[in-house]
């Protein structure tokens, strides 16, 4: 059973969707505002798995709750949002949230999508070579860390599990339906943006000037490549 927080300022959807995923198997606490979504996270008992977060709040917006929480936390966070407008979708990506969904969804769907990102927060599989080392990072999969010249980096779930692909195939170019397979566990044809964020966020962290990358490259057309040497 995961615990689930969903931040929804819709009542009568919160209570529906509610009583859905708890039918599903999962716990599932409600906040009606942004506020409330901060406080039950950072003053409550913080056993939330993931949080499902609606974007159109009153007062603190879930843009805003999203980035305080991925400021604080690595908990995966699924935005549910109304708009369709492709500006909206990289705006709540690029504030840390691991994927989103459009409303009205299907409870399932959302059950698939909690369950993709729960799996990307396990543990990695171990594995013979436990740390990597690429260039001044050392990325220790079992431990779930990573590492900049003996610096812990803050790492979302998502963000680690696009390392360890990329590691896993040094020089190679992966493409973005790739990745998507891979990482998302999406078995369809899934929104490349999804990508292009996690990527973006992780070149922030990991290279010493993410506006000129030197370990995670762009192969215009194809995708992306992590430069070994």
């Amino acid at each position: 059973m995961s615990r689930v927080l969903l931040v929804e300022d819709d009542g009568a959807l919160a209570e529906a969707l509610s009583l859905a995923l708890g039918g599903l198997g999962h716990e599932v606490a409600v906040a009606g505002s942004g506020e409330q979504a901060l406080r039950l996270l950072f003053d409550g008992p913080g056993d939330v798995d993931v949080v499902l977060l609606d974007v159109m709040l009153p007062g603190v917006d879930g843009f805003e709750v999203c980035r305080r929480v991925r400021a604080h936390s690595r908990v995966p966070v699924i935005l549910l949002t109304a708009r369709g407008d492709p500006i909206d979708v990289v705006v709540g990506l690029e504030g840390g949230a691991d994927d989103y969904v459009v409303k009205p969804a299907e409870p399932r769907v959302i059950d698939a999508r909690m369950k993709a990102v729960l799996r990307r927060a396990a543990p990695a599989p171990a594995s013979d070579d436990r740390v990597l080392r690429v260039g001044q990072l050392e990325i220790d999969s079992a431990g779930m860390v990573v590492r900049r010249d003996g610096a812990e980096l803050s790492l979302t779930a998502t963000e680690l599990r696009l390392l360890l692909e990329f590691a896993g195939h040094p020089g190679q170019v992966l493409s973005r339906q790739v990745l998507l397979k891979r990482v998302w566990d999406y078995g369809y044809v899934g929104d490349s943006r999804l990508v292009d964020a996690a990527v973006a966020r992780l070149r922030a962290k990991i290279e010493v000037d993410a506006g000129n990358p030197t370990l995670l490259r762009t192969v215009r057309g194809l995708g992306y490549r992590l430069v070994v040497a």
